[in-house]
């Protein structure tokens, strides 16, 4: 009797080799070429028209970067251009290039038009709500000592600078304004404790009446309308 071999289905004789799933930690221990992504996130700071977070810069990578490295890559990318004439900041909504304020006078002749120029009572209204905030419109009427207008507060909401973060628990439930990260970064700051002193501003103030024109907000916060 002669010996029958039988022949399996090939779908059965094939040999099928599974692939262990990666583990999330050793995919974390992929290295990052601080190269490339240095130059990736250069790119993207060069070329956006707002302030980048961390949140969104790690999105640019193609391995996972803790918050740490990337601000040491950050203030690696920042020291390359300190001898130049824009620089890496970080304000409050996250990190970007400016020119360096020594360079605003030769830009200012490509745009020869005045920035704009806020009256003593909007500086004054907009530094009341920055140093004790969240007030109403009739806190900041009490410490100036006089009525403030509708007009002055709608010139700080339209900037950018102040906004209506609730109402107060009282009678009438009167709005309660405070300032926006949007003045921060127009001021090149990453927080409110930086701003100058109440009684710097006071005194910016004093000199504002002396002169004929007010006080002009530093170069970053006075784009035209």
């Amino acid at each position: 009797m002669s010996a029958q071999t039988e022949q399996l289905p090939q779908s059965e004789a094939s040999v099928i080799v599974l692939t262990p799933p990666v583990d999330a930690d050793e995919q974390a221990l992929e290295p990052v070429d601080t190269t490339q992504f240095k130059r990736v996130v250069e790119t993207a700071l060069l070329t956006s028209s707002e302030p980048l977070s961390l949140a969104e810069l790690k999105k640019l990578g193609d391995a996972p970067l803790d918050n740490r490295q990337l601000e040491a890559l950050l203030d690696e990318l920042a020291r390359d251009w300190q001898e130049r004439g824009v620089e890496l900041t970080r304000v409050a909504s996250g990190w970007r290039f400016r020119a360096k304020p020594e360079m605003q006078r030769y830009l200012d002749r490509l745009n020869p038009q005045k920035p704009p120029r806020y009256s003593r009572a909007v500086l004054e209204t907009l530094a009341i709500i920055a140093y004790h905030q969240p007030v109403t419109r009739g806190d900041i009427e009490e410490i100036r000592g006089v009525a403030v207008s509708s007009q002055i507060l709608k010139t700080l909401e339209t900037r950018g600078w102040v906004e209506v973060i609730g109402t107060r628990d009282t009678p009438g439930k009167p709005e309660l304004f405070a300032t926006t990260s949007q003045l921060l970064d127009d001021l090149n700051l990453r927080a409110l404790q930086e701003l100058p002193s109440l009684d710097e501003i006071g005194v910016l103030l004093e000199q504002e009446s002396t002169e004929p024109e007010a006080p002009q907000i530093p170069a970053a916060a006075t784009t035209a309308e």
